[in-house]
Parts: structure tokens; sequence; C-alpha cells
């Protein structure tokens, strides 16, 4: 679960996951959107552990514009979470996501309102891989490769890559029809487990600063050796303050060391500890 707090009046959130600390993360989110008129949510898929405690997050703070791509995922066993999930998806807060689709204040200013400089670079549709994630995902399968791509980019500031579960082997099938971009952070997919491990093709496109490798059972994780990486499981949770060519980066565990961050000796914020600087090109 992840939002930004964008340099204009819009606020993000993608994907949902409250686990056992539904008070702290939803006071949390009243605080940091209490000054933005525009939120939206982004699903990047139907997975129960992207959708954790979405009825009781749209219940709190209510959900005004749901983006996620056109589907008709079906669970053999739905959440509650689930249902709210296609109550969103079929309502008129949806907003169907496509590479290269475009919307005002998202990706396009407009009345006074800055863009937020999000842009989804997948699915295409009509691509045929893509169109058998989305029957997969409609018989109830794993909706793993209907995940969108979604970069994120601060003018002057940092690039960020979210690509929810995609599976290594649909990477490798999509490859040529993805626009790959040079980002600064990126997200490894499927909390970074060896399943979702991104080809060495994408990699050498994206050429990231740092992975993010998420909160995947140990035994499962690709560490992505030669890269420059952050593990949730050791570090706890993050905070990117991304300013004019830096991204200051902080964490919630205080002994957790990064040695390729330059230091700043900047002092905590948000009750997370400063780790160092990430200069962005």
């Amino acid at each position: 679960m992840f939002y930004i707090r964008h340099n204009s009046d819009n606020f993000t959130i993608i994907d949902c996951n409250l686990a056992d600390r539904a008070g702290g993360i939803l006071a949390e989110l009243k605080t940091q959107s209490a000054d933005k008129d525009i939120t939206r949510f982004i699903s990047t898929h139907p997975d129960q552990d992207h959708l954790s405690g979405l009825a009781e997050l749209d219940d709190v703070l209510p959900i005004r514009n749901f983006y996620c791509v056109a589907n008709a995922a079906t669970k053999d066993a739905p959440t509650a979470d689930f249902d709210r999930y296609c109550d969103l998806r079929d309502s008129t807060k949806a907003f169907n996501i496509f590479a290269g689709c475009s919307r005002k204040w998202m990706n396009r200013e407009g009345d006074g309102r800055k863009s937020s400089g999000l842009n989804i670079l997948w699915p295409k549709l009509g691509d045929p891989d893509f169109e058998i994630a989305l029957a997969d995902a409609s018989a109830g399968l794993s909706p793993n490769n209907m995940s969108c791509i979604t970069r994120y980019s601060m003018e002057g500031g940092g690039t960020f890559l979210w690509m929810g579960d995609l599976e290594t082997d649909f990477m490798e099938a999509i490859e040529e029809k993805v626009d790959i971009p040079k980002v600064d952070v990126l997200f490894a997919p499927h909390h970074g487990r060896t399943s979702g491990k991104v080809p060495h093709e994408w990699l050498k496109k994206l050429n990231p600063q740092m992975i993010v490798i998420g909160e995947a059972p140990s035994e499962y994780l690709h560490y992505y050796e030669g890269y420059n990486t952050i593990t949730q499981n050791s570090c706890g949770d993050l905070l990117f303050d991304v300013v004019t060519g830096k991204i200051h980066v902080y964490v919630a565990e205080f002994a957790y060391e990064i040695d390729y961050l330059v230091d700043e000796g900047l002092d905590r914020k948000d009750g997370l500890y400063y780790k160092g600087s990430l200069y962005t090109s």
C-alpha cells in the first residue's frame, strides 16, 4: 500500500493493505490527504493482499475516483473487500486505465490545477497476452497478469514505477510491447518474489537507482544482485521525500543500513529515520 502527496492539489493511494494496523494507517491517510481536493485510488489488480481493508478504507475515506483496468474478475470465495472492489469497479466512480490514457489532473493540467505526473504504461487494450490475463481473472484464476504498470514522475524530481504482481514469463512475453522508461525507484513486482523477477532486458532499460523488494517471505525473494536494493521485510515502512534533484529516504527500522545513499544529515521525519539521499538523474 502506497500513497503520494503530490506537489499539487492531488492525493493518490495505490492498492490497499491495512493488515492489523488499520487505525493508524487510516488516521495517517486522513491527515495527509486533508489539504488535497483531488483524490484517487489506483488498484493495480484485485488480489486480496492488494485489497485488504478496502471496504473499511472506503467507509472511512470515501473513494471518489477509482482507477482500475476494465475487467470482469471473479473469485470462488469473494471477501467483503473483493465485493467492494467490484462495487467500485462497476460504478460511475470508476475510471478505466490503459497505456497512454489521459485524464485531467492525473496527467493533464486544467482549471488552475497541475497534473499529478501519473502515467499508465500497460495494459494495451486488445493485446492478445493481456486478453488471456483478463480471461483467466474472469474465470476466477489469478489476476496477477492483469496488473497495470504505473509511472509517477515529479518535475525536477524522481521517477517511480509500480508493476503490481506481474509475473516473469508474462513480462518476457510483452517486453517489446511496453515503452519501458528509465526510473529512479522500481517497486519490484509480486512483492519481490522470484516468480515476479523483472527480466534482464527490462532492467537494462529501466536502469533503476534503487529497487524496493517487498514483504514476501524471504525464501521466495529475488534480491537483484548488482543493483541497489532496499528490503521492506527488514526496513519496515518507507518514506520517499522527493525534492528537486534528490529523493530523501526514511525507514521505520533505526538499525537498517543503506550504504549507497548520500548522507545529508537530515533529522527524522513523520516518525521515520533518515538513511540518506538518492540523487536523481
